[in-house]
């Protein structure tokens, strides 16, 4: 594709969908960004698109609560290690393996909806979250260096922390936040951070807004266990569009 008002408008529409994805289940930002924009940009440009308008959102998602100090605190080890992980793993992301490791990061997605969806919930027992929660954030941030998304295994740990629904989309925009930075951070120190395309990012902010506020509108419609249902019917299909774009580009 190469006509700029064609570009732009599928950048504008891709930024109000994962936006509208991300208000209702508090994630999906990346994937589905990435995905989209993939079809006419290699990943690293997706990548540095998609830095201003995910960290816009997150942070506006983090604060979205009464308990921003509060998860801070606890999940600082986690989000430490995040960005340890993001930066060692970078130069994955440019590689010819970053497709098929994101399809296979899909599997687990979908794999990981669909048990916890059939089966009874996942819990993380209180003595466990110590040392848990530092691996959780490495491992992420190793993957997110490698693919361009944070998604596994921290988003399954945070929704078996017990956290209440707000709580929940609260503490996924913090770890989200402090991810973009690292991914922006990781790709700047690396050379690969494509700038011109990182200003075109700033556009993007307003159809990320757009969607995120209507996806917010729904959310708050939903009874807890309702939106429980959604975020792993969410997460489900995130899995599969992750696992299908990969197959279908190998």
């Amino acid at each position: 594709m190469s006509d700029p008002l064609a570009i732009t408008a599928l950048i504008a529409l891709t930024f109000v969908a994962a936006g509208f994805v991300k208000g209702v289940v508090g994630m999906g930002l990346p994937t589905v960004a990435i995905g989209l924009l993939s079809l006419v940009m290699a990943p690293a440009s997706a990548a540095a698109l998609l830095i201003a308008p995910s960290l816009v959102t997150n942070v506006w998602q983090s604060f979205a609560g009464a308990k921003f100090t509060t998860l801070v605190r606890r999940l600082a080890s986690m989000l430490l290690t995040a960005v340890i992980g993001t930066l060692l793993s970078i130069d994955v992301l440019t590689g010819s393996s970053a497709s098929l490791a994101s399809g296979a990061l899909g599997a687990l997605l979908a794999l990981y909806g669909v048990f916890a969806l059939a089966a009874r919930r996942f819990s993380v027992p209180a003595n466990a979250e110590r040392w848990l929660s530092p691996l959780v954030g490495l491992m992420t941030g190793l993957i997110a260096g490698a693919t361009g998304l944070f998604a596994i295994p921290a988003v399954p740990y945070l929704s078996a922390l017990g956290l209440a629904k707000d709580e929940l989309v609260q503490a996924l925009g913090l770890f989200f936040s402090v991810s973009t930075l690292a991914l922006a951070a990781a790709l700047a120190l690396s050379g690969k951070y494509q700038w011109v395309t990182a200003g075109t990012s700033l556009l993007a902010i307003g159809p990320a807004l757009l969607g995120m506020v209507i996806g917010q509108r729904v959310r708050d419609r939903l009874e807890p266990e309702a939106f429980r249902r959604w975020f792993f019917v969410g997460l489900s299909a995130l899995g599969v569009y992750m696992l299908a774009r990969a197959l279908l580009r190998s």
